[in-house]
């Protein structure tokens, strides 16, 4: 444990790797630890990325960095702390709890049996299930280029592997927590997950990140998803941190023939949240759905990148993400799509939509399109503007009040979003926090027109 110099938090943290391998003891000898060298020789090289990189020209970290920060740092929290933050009415599931990025056995709770759902620490991974950790533990995502990747590795420790055999199917959601404890004092962490769903299998994982405490948190969080032949994922994010939160999330995901993944993500609150979602279609007939939705407030800053990169032939893919913009708020999407050479018969569709409520709030978006096949079918757009006045008007003419008919256009806007979630409880928990962003009950109001 230390505490980050906010003058020169690089520094700091090369000088904690140092005692972070020297409280390793027999651990340092164990192949993950090679990758945490590399990890963090690379981290030193890279240094911390600023707006003159172009993948983060619109998103300056420097007011998150500038911070102090204690890193490492365990809490002995308990399930009364952290009830306020569990979903509701989805008594059924497995619970993955990290408090401070490491993963907390006392308080997760794993109801599938064993022969359907293995649940073990990284370090116990390598011990017991080396061929399925080792060719993919920080081999998918890209760390001699991130940074932020690189520094997550460096620090590995107590993350969480997650394994679904071949052929089973995991009736139970996945409900993975990321506490940060900033109770006492500016809180860091780095969560990481490597998850193997093995061929024909399925599973359902949803990720929540809350802060207790008032003081500000850094979540640096690093996730690799490995979808085998014919497995099918379904993965939701959920973010609606307090307004001193900081979030840098990196999904990666590798698809291999015939498999499907959808990634639906909700951002609601928090300072500086940055979400980079990048899925290799490595198969033929693969299948990947990427929605997302930012409904933004006062001077949140949401940052969504997302690459669906198409290798094999046949394959499909659909993008959209949504944005609403009000008070101070700033949003920025940047979607890529590459089509390989080898990629014939590629379907691709991207868009980004966005609403801005206010003549402060802002966004930043570029969809790209690269395409190396000549066989293929591939859209991609974006489009910002205001509520719509005629649908205002007409609203207004049914005796709608103004605050409400707005109400109604941010929601069916935003809605299409949230009607992809599968998971019914999840669907409902986030219908009602948007309900409760916009101030009006419209179930009455939707009544009207049925």
């Amino acid at each position: 444990m230390s505490t980050i110099d906010k003058l020169n938090l690089k520094s700091t943290l090369l000088e904690q790797f140092k005692t972070f391998e020297n409280e390793l003891n027999g651990e340092g000898k164990k192949p993950i630890h090679k990758i945490r060298q590399q990890a963090i020789q690379t981290f030193d090289g890279l240094g911390f990325p600023t707006t003159k990189h172009e993948e983060w020209k619109y998103t300056n970290l420097g007011k998150v960095l500038k911070q102090a920060y204690t890193f490492g740092k365990r809490s002995e929290l308990q399930m009364a702390d952290i009830q306020q933050f569990l979903l509701p009415n989805i008594p059924n599931a497995n619970t993955i709890v990290f408090v401070n990025g490491a993963y907390e056995p006392t308080l997760s709770n794993i109801v599938s049996s064993e022969e359907v759902l293995i649940v073990k620490t990284l370090e116990e991974a390598y011990d017991t299930h080396e061929s399925l950790v080792a060719p993919y533990f920080g081999q998918l995502t890209k760390t001699s280029e991130e940074a932020m990747i690189a520094l997550n590795t460096a620090f590995t420790k107590n993350g969480i592997f997650i394994h679904v055999p071949a052929n089973k199917v995991v009736e139970e959601p996945v409900l993975m927590y990321f506490i940060t404890d900033t109770r006492t004092a500016n809180q860091g962490a780095q969560p990481r997950s490597l998850i193997v769903v093995e061929q024909g299998a399925k599973a359902t994982f949803v990720d929540k990140t809350d802060t207790l405490g008032e003081n500000a948190s850094f979540n640096n969080v690093v996730t690799e998803i490995v979808v085998e032949p014919n497995a099918r994922v379904e993965h939701y994010k959920v973010q609606n941190d307090h307004a001193q939160a900081s979030y840098i999330g990196t999904t990666q995901v590798k698809q291999a023939q015939d498999s499907y993944y959808a990634n639906t993500t909700i951002s609601l609150n928090g300072s500086i949240v940055r979400n980079n979602l990048n899925v290799a279609l490595d198969g033929s007939n693969v299948e990947t759905h990427m929605f997302g939705l930012y409904m933004l407030t006062g001077n949140t800053h949401v940052d969504n990148h997302s690459i669906a990169d198409h290798l094999k032939p046949h394959s499909m893919s659909n993008e959209l993400y949504k944005g609403i913009m009000d008070e101070s708020s700033t949003g920025v999407f940047n979607g890529k799509i590459f089509v390989r050479q080898d990629a014939q018969k590629t379907n691709a569709y991207q868009q980004n939509r966005n609403i801005l409520l206010s003549d402060n709030a802002s966004i930043n978006t570029k969809p790209q399109l690269e395409i190396w096949a000549d066989d293929v079918k591939c859209s991609h757009g974006a489009t910002t503007g205001n509520l719509d006045e005629e649908a205002l008007f007409y609203l207004r003419s049914r005796g709608i009040a103004e605050n409400e008919a707005h109400a109604l256009l941010i929601h069916a806007f935003g809605n299409e979003i949230i009607e992809k979630i599968t998971l019914e409880p999840l669907r409902a928990y986030l219908e009602q926090l948007v309900m409760q962003r916009l101030g009006v009950d419209l179930n009455p109001i939707s009544a009207d027109f049925e």
